[in-house]
């Protein structure tokens, strides 16, 4: 794989300074036609040999474009909150947004590689993170985001010579540390990791680069040239409304019309008194188990969803009410705005997963690409269809970090929904809570319910599953939901 990238690739300096004006010149138009069509973001990838140029190509690209519009982040050792979440949540926070360039050093591939190399995780254990990887990328591309991935490489003689040269002369001599020597000491071992995790990830739509790293001209242009054409392609692509055909087959129908939903009997009997009974028992074991010496070792992740006026505000309420309020959040999601929307569609939710020992509740939650999104139309039927996968994937990353995940949703019937809707607007204090948009989507209820069943029947996992609410009776609602909650957070602790 790296045969090409150790012919020893040059570019004489007059060949260098006929090349170098016009080319970024180039890649600044591009960058400011990307700026002003915000139309996707474009994120680096910036790996390979020690030695082979990385930081002096990525400084040289700072020099040739307007540095205002490029994010640059080098990523060493994760800290102690980066610790305490899944692996790609730093990532996420690093992504750019539409219009901007975002240059990785250090990045999701970093890890995988050093792990191996360095026989700490077996090759079936790396296969699987590079799956992980692969289907990221994939979620990715699908969101628009232009990936372009540069692996820069030496022969082993070729980086010796390099860091020697680089010692030899005090201006540079900084530059060269220990563990660059103890990487060379490596080589062949690195260089084989590196060209399997290459092998396996360089996939159409991500493909690598393999840059030679022995000339500073030569690696100079052919990075800044494929970055140019990739940025151009796209932009060309944006420009003819081109997006990717993607065909799907449609969801399964019952033909008897059973379902989910109206399979519940959603008037369950439960008087006020067993209510409260109910209700200080459970409280006090939630208060218990979220303040065990186990549990601050754990994270956990509340899903609300349901009907408009199913309960699930009543129900966030007598949660936290068990809890301390600086170990919580409640987490509020309506439409995104304008910076969210310059991300990919689960950058949002990232950003708030809890560290070690916190909660977070979220009253409504990335579902909404497979519900309002998908049944208002706000997105394509592939983005939807794909959202499960990337759901189920997001939620598996929280489970293996650590975190507890339990999803609900709280249904109600019609006559119960239109009792409650009548009675918020009768009390003023209440006035809030019932909007037009409600009544509208009340109407619009035969289609969400087909959407909620395939939202229920496609992420339902063994490590996230749904808990079904009968919430017409909302003392049974509120019981249920503490009762299936502490359950399992006893039962996650104790393991």
């Amino acid at each position: 794989m790296f045969e090409s990238a150790e012919l020893g690739h040059r570019l004489s300096k007059a060949e260098y300074d006929e090349i170098e004006p016009e080319l970024r010149t180039r890649l600044l138009n591009a960058q400011f036609e990307l700026l002003d069509q915000k139309g996707f973001a474009t994120v680096i990838l910036i790996n390979g040999i020690d030695g082979a140029g990385r930081g002096e190509t990525v400084n040289l690209l700072n020099e040739w474009m307007d540095p205002r519009h490029i994010e640059v982040h080098a990523f060493d050792q994760p800290t102690l909150e980066e610790c305490q979440r899944p692996f790609l949540w730093r990532f996420w926070r690093a992504l750019p947004p539409k219009g901007k360039i975002g240059i990785l050093f250090g990045n999701w591939y970093s890890e995988p590689i050093g792990e191996r190399a360095l026989g700490r995780i077996k090759k079936a254990r790396l296969d699987q993170r590079l799956s992980e990887l692969n289907r990221f990328e994939a979620m990715l591309a699908a969101e628009g985001v232009l990936l372009v991935k540069f692996w820069f490489h030496l022969s082993r003689a070729g980086q010796k010579k390099r860091l020697k040269a680089l010692e030899a002369n005090p201006d540079t001599r900084w530059r060269v540390r220990e563990a660059d020597w103890l990487f060379y000491e490596e080589y062949e071992r690195y260089r084989e990791v590196a060209e399997h995790v290459l092998r396996r990830t360089s996939t159409g739509i991500a493909p690598w680069v393999i840059v030679d790293g022995s000339d500073p001209n030569y690696r100079a242009v052919q990075v800044g040239q494929t970055l140019l054409d990739s940025v151009q392609r796209k932009l060309e692509a944006l420009g003819k409304g081109y997006r990717p055909r993607v065909t799907a087959p449609l969801l399964p129908t019952h033909v008897d019309q059973r379902n989910l939903l109206n399979a519940l009997v959603l008037n369950q009997p439960m008087d006020k008194k067993t209510y409260e009974r109910q209700l200080e028992k459970l409280q006090g074991r939630l208060a218990l188990a979220v303040r065990s010496e186990a549990f601050a070792r754990r994270s956990l992740v509340l899903v609300f969803e349901g009907m408009d006026a199913a309960g699930k505000g009543g129900a966030i309420r007598r949660v936290t009410q068990a809890l301390d309020t600086r170990q919580y959040a409640v987490i509020p999601i309506a439409a995104p705005s304008d910076e969210e929307r310059a991300q990919p569609y689960l950058w949002r939710f990232w950003r708030r997963i809890p560290r070690e020992g916190k909660v977070a509740i979220f009253d409504r939650s990335w579902y909404g690409r497979v519900l309002v999104e998908r049944v208002e139309g706000y997105c394509s039927e592939a983005d939807w269809m794909r959202a499960y996968a990337e759901i189920n994937d997001f939620e598996d990353q929280l489970v293996s970090a650590g975190a507890i995940v339990l999803k609900f949703w709280l249904s109600v019937s019609s006559e119960e929904q239109l009792q409650r809707f009548k009675a918020r607007e009768a009390e003023a204090f209440k006035r809030y809570k019932i909007t037009a948009e409600d009544w509208r989507n009340r109407e619009k209820w035969p289609a969400y319910e087909p959407a909620v069943c395939d939202m229920i029947d496609r992420t339902s996992t063994e490590n996230a599953g749904w808990v079904l609410v009968e919430a017409d009776n909302k003392y049974f609602a509120r019981v249920k939901i503490l009762t299936s909650l502490v359950d399992m957070l006893e039962s996650a602790i104790r393991k």
